[in-house]
């Protein structure tokens, strides 16, 4: 049988979701805590693998058992004792053993945050990139629309990805708004590449600045070249909401 979970984590102090050297990571620590509370080894696959400072709302991992508990609301309040206060396991359900976390995912959403004014915001520190210069947020709002439908984003790809079968994804919504000083660049797709959000965030930006036409985007695409691209965004502007199945 298998467990699924929904897990919230603020991203600040871990290397990202995936189990690596040199640091505290999501995966180690939800392992562990579950290691713990069933007393049996667990590995724990996520739907996602979120970068080192990015956040999560509704990160969806599952996790195979040899016994499931009888009281999932005991085991649930078991592992947000035994995680810190930057991770909440927020759902635990039983589900078919042939559920797939990233696989059966339709699509994932994500948001990415901006502080478009002069002073930091103590509140939007960990969450927003603080960005002082006036951005043209028509022109961004414009030039993110183009993004919607399916397209080969090579051009947002990180330059050090590892090979993919495809560059190809299909984008389902691509739109900013905005709350007075805070924009909120929010996206769904099938599937994302590496550094893909914050890059589509970092050419928005340049946009936004004058640096580029708003219909610079279409170009992007056809092009499939990651150097004439915008610079990546930070890191922790980064947030994924929720995945959908």
């Amino acid at each position: 049988m298998q467990l699924k979970l929904v897990v919230e984590y603020e991203g600040t102090a871990y290397r990202g979701w995936q189990v690596q050297p040199g640091g505290p990571t999501i995966q180690a620590l939800l392992e562990t805590a579950l290691a713990t509370a069933l007393r049996e080894p667990v590995r724990v696959r996520g739907a996602g693998r979120t970068d080192a400072g990015v956040h999560a709302a509704g990160q969806v991992c599952a996790v195979r058992v040899a016994r499931v508990p009888a009281d999932l609301g005991k085991l649930r309040k078991s592992l947000n004792a035994l995680t810190p206060d930057d991770v909440s396991v927020r759902e635990v359900a039983v589900v078919d053993d042939a559920f797939d976390p990233r696989r059966h995912a339709r699509s994932r959403v994500y948001e990415y945050r901006i502080w478009n004014a002069p002073a930091r915001s103590p509140f939007w520190r960990r969450w927003a990139w603080h960005h002082p210069q006036p951005l043209d947020r028509a022109a961004m709002a414009t030039a993110a629309t183009a993004l919607a439908g399916e397209h080969d984003f090579t051009a947002f790809r990180a330059a050090d990805a590892a090979p993919v079968r495809s560059t190809v994804r299909r984008v389902f919504e691509s739109a900013l708004r905005e709350d007075g000083a805070l924009l909120v660049y929010r996206i769904e797709a099938t599937a994302f590449l590496k550094h893909m959000v914050r890059n589509v965030v970092g050419t928005l930006a340049e946009i936004g600045r004058g640096e580029r036409p708003p219909d610079d985007v279409p170009r992007l695409l056809a092009a499939r070249d990651r150097r004439l691209a915008g610079a990546t965004a930070p890191a922790h502007g980064l947030t994924l909401v929720g995945v959908r199945y």
